[in-house]
């Protein structure tokens, strides 16, 4: 299968590190020009150079933004009015206890995780119907359906996500534009390291050792039985975007290692 992204643009937020980036890069290489955002200048650059390191066809370029405001919204919008392809891959999580969260809690995750998708989508998506091709992908997670109990917080919004993308291919039916979600189980990027390092610090264990020990403490259904890289769930997306993957919307596609026990998503 070659899949070939020549004279097709695409955005991927919060693609600075992460699963994005690697989404960005799967892209880039197969002929997409693309656009790196993220809210620093400083790291939506490194990102860019990243990028065009791997020689791409178009060199990369990019949008520092905080794409979880209105305003950001617009910022991006204007730098790139149109789009090809939308990657709505910028999301955040926290550990908190359920009892202890507040408003403010609830706001930021659904301002990041959901809103900025929804922002997005509404504007690039009238585009692509209007040119009868386009491509709308949320990154959602497995804990849209396993909830997590250290942060219910994150896994609703990603419910809300899945919800909005099945919405949009709902309303984009038949225009050739399709929209799926797709559901990344535990992944190793920079953030999760961050997010293992005091549990690892805690127990006097490294971050690789803690890494394996929270596969088979908090995700034991895991058949995969390790973290994905980043890379896995960036094939999965790059596919998603190509005209190859053009019968599939409205779904919620995993790649979770299966941890996800139902044998629907």
């Amino acid at each position: 299968m070659l899949i070939d992204f020549k004279g097709k643009s695409a955005i991927v937020t919060g693609s600075t590190s992460g699963i994005g980036l690697a989404i960005t890069q799967g892209l880039a290489a197969a002929g997409a020009r693309v656009i790196v955002t993220g809210r620093s200048q400083a790291t939506v650059d490194k990102a860019v150079e990243r990028v065009n390191a791997g020689q791409p066809a178009h060199p990369a370029r990019g949008v520092a933004a905080d794409l979880a405001t209105a305003q950001g919204a617009q910022t991006l919008i204007a730098a790139q009015p149109e789009a090809d392809i939308l990657v709505n891959s910028l999301g955040i999580y926290e550990a908190k206890p359920l009892l202890e969260l507040e408003d403010a809690d609830w706001h930021r995750m659904f301002d990041v995780n959901v809103l900025s998708a929804a922002r997005l989508s509404s504007h690039y998506a009238k585009g692509m119907k209007q040119r009868g091709w386009g491509r709308l992908i949320f990154v959602s997670s497995e804990s849209a359906v396993n909830i997590p109990t250290e942060m219910v917080h994150y896994g609703v919004s990603k419910a809300a996500l899945q919800a909005l993308a099945r919405g949009y291919a709902k309303d984009l039916a038949a225009t050739g534009v399709t929209a799926n979600s797709i559901l990344p189980g535990p992944t190793a990027t920079d953030n999760v390291g961050a997010f293992l390092e005091p549990m690892a610090a805690e127990r006097g264990i490294s971050v690789e050792e803690m890494s394996a020990r929270f596969i088979q403490e908090k995700r034991p259904a895991s058949l995969l039985q390790r973290f994905a890289r980043p890379e896995e769930v960036a094939s999965l997306a790059v596919y998603v975007a190509s005209e190859q993957a053009s019968a599939t919307t409205g779904a919620a596609l995993r790649v979770e290692g299966g941890i996800v026990e139902t044998p629907f998503a």
